[in-house]
């Protein structure tokens, strides 16, 4: 890996584990469905002005069922589970969950193509349930609503399934296409939620603000970084990333909100990690 490389592994962990900083503050504000929706409808139009740009042409009308399948798995549901979470839960905590996506991945990977699990991804899932188990769990002298963990650990299913998803019957699909077709598909399928869930209440320019940057910077630029990894070190390097996530989720979240860290939450951090290791390692 080159010194360039390893620079943008590190900004696309920052900006990753700052979506969790930005979620945290503005779904109790404005509501988790806005919330949402923004996001991707942010990221997608800023996408979309940028590959107009450049001349890149996404091929709704070729795939467009795969843009919808896995902008549903990989922003629509995510996102929205995310979002309810963060109404209760830290930013550390949803970006310490989140990281358990790869171990999920492994298992529906198993389960619908029929990869066979090694002893040392086994090993690696155990130990990552463990950690997972370990953070969302209530803690002397604190409390953790299950239900918003599970939502988390649900967003992070979703991940998984997805990433399944992807290799099986949407590996034709350009990745370019399907950053832009995802979140578009994405926020048109939340879209109609609005009339069930309105806004709480309309952004104030701080929160117009958080919503920037979760679409721009942390949606369009982050996927380029991605994308640009993917390129020049390959999809399991940039995979990679997963490793430094918790660690600027959880600094953001004490840094700017000043969320406490709990010894279970290290404790748990770091199963949830090691066991990502086993399941990644090749």
């Amino acid at each position: 890996m080159r010194a360039a490389d390893f620079v943008r592994l590190l900004a696309l962990a920052a900006i990753w584990g700052a979506s969790f900083l930005f979620v945290r503050i503005a779904s109790p504000a404005i509501g988790l469905v806005l919330t949402a929706d923004l996001r991707m409808l942010i990221a997608g139009l800023a996408l979309a002005v940028w590959f107009r740009f450049i001349g890149f042409d996404a091929q709704w009308r070729r795939w467009w069922r795969q843009y919808l399948i896995v902008g549903l798995l990989t922003s629509a549901a995510p996102f929205l589970l995310f979002a309810y979470s963060a109404l209760t839960l830290s930013a550390g905590l949803m970006s310490v969950i989140n990281a358990s996506s790869p171990m999920w991945g492994a298992l529906f990977s198993a389960w619908l193509l029929g990869e066979r699990l090694s002893a040392r991804s086994m090993v690696g899932l155990a130990i990552g349930v463990a950690g997972v188990a370990l953070v969302t769990r209530p803690e002397a002298g604190g409390h953790v609503a299950a239900i918003p963990a599970l939502a988390a650990v649900g967003a992070a299913v979703c991940y998984g399934l997805a990433a399944t998803y992807m290799r099986r019957w949407a590996k034709d699909v350009p990745s370019r296409g399907m950053a832009l077709g995802t979140q578009i598909a994405g926020a048109a399928l939340l879209a109609p939620l609005l009339a069930i869930a309105p806004p709480s209440a309309m952004p104030t320019p701080f929160i117009a603000a958080c919503l920037l940057a979760m679409g721009l910077v942390c949606g369009a630029v982050a996927y380029l970084l991605y994308f640009r990894l993917v390129t020049d070190i390959g999809a399991a390097g940039a995979l990679t990333v997963t490793y430094l996530i918790p660690l600027f989720g959880v600094a953001w979240g004490a840094l700017f909100l000043g969320e406490s860290v709990s010894h279970g939450m290290v404790t748990g951090a770091v199963l949830v990690l090691l066991g990502t290791f086993f399941v990644l390692r090749k």
